[in-house]
């Protein structure tokens, strides 16, 4: 269509116009103006088709922006809200059962319990699919457990407001997600409203000042689409530098260090041990060498705790699945 009418319309014209010169009642100089003109309206006509295309993406983005406006708010317990106030992060699960929505017929935990006191480090090892993730998940309240309950310091979670509750929880997961701003703001997100003082004792705690001051641009560095101008080390010493500021009672730490080279594992080791301080920890790793000195770990195996007990303790058990882990490991590593 737009070849059409700019190329059509110019032969029209060529042609008409032609005809008119040959009877005398139009001269050359207007001909050629009338060519002019049209090839000027052909490509504006042309360019109509492009016009189209884009206000047809602009509709179908908008629709997309109302759908997530319009989307409900995660719904939170019918039962009276209490505020969340200080928590210590007391967490224990009540024989929590659970499926997917998606598998309703797979039960991913079975009358899970367990309890994890205040400033307790703990680590959930296990096979792939064993549900790690899943406690993790329904901690968050990403989901919510078919059977028996959470609770944290004595009340269920699902009392407490969805978002104060989440103001209590960090979490550091493997992937580092960070937003295409500066630095400043990547880690100001655990608290948006932190002094600059703040952020900087933060990054220093992290490990993360060091390489932050040697950019020009400093804290105001922009880290690039989900942080690309950074490196997978800096990445997450970004995050840690986060949720220290955000200073949660409980702390989630999912696989931290598990795609890092060694010299960026060392400091970012250091900088989860000043996180790990005073707070409640929850650890899933597969690298069993960083969680040795965890208070205890849980070993989950077909949504159940397979055992229980501090890395001495389980590395004893014969044939145990611990003790299991770590020889695979040391194997793989000869």
């Amino acid at each position: 269509f737009s070849i059409v009418a700019l190329f059509g319309g110019i032969v029209a014209v060529g042609w008409f116009g032609a005809y008119l010169v040959q009877r005398k009642t139009l001269d050359v100089g207007e001909l050629f103006s009338f060519v002019l003109y049209t090839a000027f309206i052909g490509g504006s006509i042309a360019g109509l088709s492009d016009i189209y295309s884009q206000l047809q993406r602009s509709i179908g983005a908008s629709e997309r922006i109302v759908e997530i406006l319009n989307e409900p708010d995660e719904r939170t317990a019918n039962t009276a809200v209490r505020p969340a106030g200080v928590l210590t992060g007391h967490i224990q699960f009540h024989e929590v059962s659970f499926s997917y929505p998606t598998r309703a017929d797979v039960p991913v935990l079975k009358s899970i319990r367990f309890d994890v006191l205040p400033g307790e480090k703990i680590a959930l090892v296990g096979p792939s699919g064993a549900g790690k993730s899943t406690i993790i998940s329904l901690l968050m309240r990403f989901y919510r457990p078919q059977g028996g309950f959470i609770s944290v310091d004595g009340v269920n979670i699902e009392e407490y407001p969805l978002t104060d509750y989440r103001q209590h929880v960090g979490i550091v997961p493997q992937e580092v997600l960070l937003f295409g701003g500066s630095i400043r703001e990547n880690i100001a997100y655990g608290k948006p409203h932190a002094t600059e003082e703040e952020i900087i004792a933060a990054a220093k705690k992290a490990n993360a000042w060091e390489f932050i001051e040697s950019f020009p641009e400093g804290l105001n560095t922009l880290v690039g689409d989900r942080g690309v101008k950074l490196s997978g080390g800096q990445r997450q010493r970004v995050a840690i530098a986060r949720a220290i500021l955000k200073n949660p009672a409980i702390l989630i730490l999912d696989e931290a260090t598990s795609s890092l080279d060694a010299k960026s594992e060392r400091l970012v080791q250091q900088a989860l041990e000043n996180l790990m301080e005073n707070r409640t920890t929850l650890v899933i790793a597969h690298r069993l060498s960083t969680i040795r000195e965890v208070d205890r770990i849980f070993v989950i195996k077909d949504g159940r705790i397979a055992e229980s007990g501090s890395h001495a303790q389980l590395n004893q058990l014969e044939n145990g699945i611990y003790r299991n882990l770590l020889a695979m490991q040391a194997e793989a590593f000869m």
